[in-house]
């Protein structure tokens, strides 16, 4: 199965080719651009740049399915990735599933060396407020979610939770100080580069929710903001 993956949901945007659960080609864009500019020459070059037999480069006729991240995130570029997405599945007839910002974002911690760790993404919100949910590694190496996603203060979040955990995601770089004054000793953060969505975890992410049966309905997905009553106002 070849999926192509795509993440508008902040200020990068992020494609990414795969057959099955292997990344055949991955552009990661952070150039302050907005993604209607991007989106679509990036997809374009992500095609050319990938064989799929007898010297002939992938197109887009190749995809057997499509993935995005369907929010949390910026309105905007949630509304750019979902359109796109739907306007290439409804042409070419292929299946769509729409993945979870903050799931894709916590498989950039490796599932080993923390144990009974809770991994939380943080993402800026913006209005003083960070998206974020809890996460915990069961005994099959499976990130699975204690908490689920939500928009909310940073402090008021931070109290709330227990025991020692990693953070990762643009929340981290904007809260950190907050985040050690709460957490202290039990917080531990990810290098920057990690802070970002990969659109090879959405790609596998999604081939997942492909084979379990979940799949969008190609007419209603809508992105998720999770504060839609102010998708209007960005």
């Amino acid at each position: 199965m070849i999926t192509l993956a795509i993440d508008t949901s902040a200020g990068t945007t992020g494609i990414a080719l795969l057959k099955d659960e292997d990344i055949l080609a991955e552009l990661f864009i952070h150039s302050g651009r907005n993604h209607s500019e991007t989106l679509l020459p990036a997809i374009d070059k992500l095609l050319a740049s990938v064989e799929v037999g007898a010297g002939r480069h992938a197109t887009s006729s190749d995809i057997d399915l499509f993935a995005f991240t369907r929010g949390p995130g910026s309105f905007t570029g949630l509304r750019v990735g979902a359109s796109t997405v739907k306007g290439l599945a409804f042409v070419l007839r292929k299946p769509v599933v729409g993945i979870c910002t903050l799931d894709a974002l916590v498989l950039n911690v490796p599932p080993v060396c923390h144990d009974g760790v809770t991994v939380c993404p943080f993402m800026d919100a913006g209005r003083g407020e960070v998206y974020t949910a809890l996460y915990s590694l069961s005994e099959s190496g499976i990130y699975e979610k204690k908490l689920a996603e939500c928009v909310v203060s940073p402090e008021d979040f931070l109290r709330s939770v227990d025991g020692e955990v990693i953070l990762l995601g643009s929340g981290t770089e904007k809260y950190r100080d907050i985040i050690k004054d709460i957490l202290s000793d039990r917080s531990f953060f990810v290098p920057s580069r990690f802070n970002h969505v990969k659109a090879g975890a959405v790609g596998i992410l999604g081939k997942k929710k492909f084979c379990d049966g979940d799949i969008s309905d190609i007419m209603s997905v809508t992105p998720d903001y999770l504060r839609a009553s102010y998708a209007a106002k960005e």
